[in-house]
């Protein structure tokens, strides 16, 4: 069975302050064929735009029941999911650990859906590595990759998906250059 993969990031350009501009990116592959996304938002913070690249992700799945495996450098959003907190927040009103509202509330349930009609799989990336520098140590953070994600996972895979990470980074900065008039719309 053919394995849809997503790579995603999100940034904020003047995260936590009043005017601020953010960006998401995700890419999609499936086989041969890939698919890159993204886009902009005023006024939002990095967790949001994280959270918004795997939703415009999933709504851009055109059919149910797909084994999807998710590559995010977003602790936030990989913790959610893999450490279910999300069970929690449920079962408590959409209220957190600490006893207060869950933030973005309105993303997660938008997200939430998703994994009712697939199979899908969460994995943690390490974001901005610079695999081409040489002071850039490849295998410690093979095994940091590792230790998060398991042992299925060889040296080649994770530079590709290190590689994914990048592009999914470079597609959120060209949404937030987008929101910059920096280049144009897509």
């Amino acid at each position: 069975m053919t394995i849809l993969k997503i790579y995603t990031d999100g940034a904020c350009s003047g995260n936590q302050h009043d005017e601020n501009i953010g960006g998401w990116g995700a890419v999609l592959t499936y086989g041969s064929h890939e698919k890159d996304l993204w886009g902009g938002q005023r006024n939002t913070t990095n967790n949001r735009m994280e959270m918004t690249a795997l939703l415009e992700a999933f709504r851009a799945v055109n059919r149910d029941n797909q084994c999807i495996e998710i590559y995010s450098d977003s602790a936030y959003l990989m913790d959610c999911f893999r450490k279910k907190w999300y069970v929690k927040w449920l079962a408590n009103g959409w209220i957190n650990a600490k006893k207060e509202p869950v933030e973005n509330r309105d993303l997660w349930e938008g997200l939430l859906p998703f994994l009712q009609t697939h199979d899908i799989r969460f994995f943690r990336v390490k974001g901005h590595v610079n695999l081409a520098s040489k002071a850039t140590n490849k295998e410690k953070l093979y095994e940091q990759f590792v230790i998060w994600n398991g042992k299925d996972f060889r040296f080649e895979d994770f530079l590709l998906v290190t590689n994914m990470n990048h592009r999914a980074d470079a597609l959120a900065n060209r949404g937030i250059d987008e929101i910059r008039g920096i280049i144009p719309k897509k």
